[in-house]
């Protein structure tokens, strides 16, 4: 199927445009050609919804106003503001791109879409964003959103996950890109999908292309893009402890160059095959050179991108903190300020459950 057999990429783009300039949400990085704040939203964009997304972004800017201000912030403040948002490695890569566009181009984002690409956690389709919303450059997008409207508008009926699909899409995607207008478009065809064209019941009623769109010529609107066959998730089980003395609790910090870098946590470890989350549990008491009477408080579960996490809990109480060369992976921190640590998902529900008074019921 070649570009030709879809709209005339003019049609296209009045139909779109005169909708958008109707309809088109007003975001708080919209009024804006300033490429530090595009790329800040687009990062937080990636694969996290607009209204998760608004707090954070604001509560950003609030704390880096510049570029140079976040690559001179250490990467745990910018953790910190993260926790919650998911997908951790784009904080670390925040911090990354921030001090290479400082250290590399005078603090200045560089203008072409290569050089965009080349920043750390910049991918094809973040760095042609960034170039037509802060610099009108005539670059194509293909986030999900885009992915979606071009499997319906071209009924495109095979899997749109593979290398040939996407191959296809970045054609249509370039072919319906216009020379001037670059950044209304593109805004425009990431609402379009955001708010029209949407995974589940598309509002093809209110879409200012519908008529354009083959899916909805053949019916198929409800039915495209073709589900991928999902996976098998893995289960991960481990054992995790909550360690408390004199008004104290143990926590530490996961390393930052790897899954959720940074965040913090409270000493697990894995339950093996042939082993029992009690015996994990003992096992981290040992590793710390230290002995108590454990308590299992219940079981918790939380869903990663890529496995499930379950979590049995317990809890113990030391009457005197071992000495810092036992706990050197961790730090003792005040019960009441558990709240304001970064801790990653599955053990912000261990504290939950916690402070259900040590009950023995399952949360999911």
């Amino acid at each position: 199927m070649s570009e030709e057999v879809g709209p005339e990429p003019a049609v296209f783009k009045e139909k779109l445009l005169d909708w958008y300039r109707k309809q088109g949400r007003d975001l708080p990085w919209r009024n804006t050609r300033d490429p530090y704040r595009i790329w800040l939203s687009e990062i937080m964009l990636q694969q996290t919804g607009v209204a998760t997304v608004i707090p954070y972004y604001q509560r950003f800017l609030d704390h880096f106003p510049t570029v140079s201000d976040l690559a001179a912030a250490p990467v745990d403040a910018i953790i910190r503001l993260w926790a919650g948002l998911g997908y951790y490695s784009r904080a670390r890569n925040l911090h990354a791109t921030a001090r290479q566009v400082v250290a590399c181009h005078h603090g200045a984002f560089p203008s072409e879409v290569a050089e965009l690409a080349s920043l750390p956690g910049v991918g094809r389709s973040t760095a042609g964003a960034i170039a037509a919303l802060a610099f009108e450059k005539r670059e194509p997008i293909l986030d999900g959103n885009v992915r979606r409207i071009l499997s319906r508008l071209y009924a495109y009926e095979q899997d749109p996950g593979t290398s040939s699909a996407m191959r296809q899409f970045w054609r249509w995607a370039d072919w319906l890109t216009p020379e001037t207008d670059t950044h209304d478009y593109t805004q425009a065809i990431m609402d379009l999908g955001a708010t029209v064209c949407v995974p589940r019941k598309p509002l093809c009623g209110q879409c200012p292309v519908n008529t354009l769109c083959l899916a909805r010529e053949k019916g198929l609107e409800q039915d495209l893009p073709r589900k991928r066959v999902k996976k098998t998730v893995p289960v991960v089980l481990k054992a995790a402890v909550y360690l408390s003395s004199d008004g104290q609790v143990l926590i530490r910090r996961r390393p930052l160059d790897g899954f959720l870098g940074g965040l913090m946590e409270f000493p697990d470890r894995a339950v093996e095959d042939g082993t029992t989350p009690e015996q994990a549990a003992s096992e981290v008491l040992s590793e710390m050179g230290v002995t108590a009477a454990l308590t299992r408080v219940g079981r918790v579960r939380h869903a990663y991108s890529h496995f499930r996490l379950e979590l049995v809990a317990f809890c113990g109480h030391l009457s005197t903190r071992p000495s810092p060369a036992k706990d050197a992976a961790g730090v003792w921190i005040d019960e009441n300020t558990l709240s304001d640590q970064p801790l990653h998902g599955a053990h912000k529900k261990m504290v939950s459950l916690l402070q259900k008074d040590c009950n023995n019921e399952d949360e999911e």
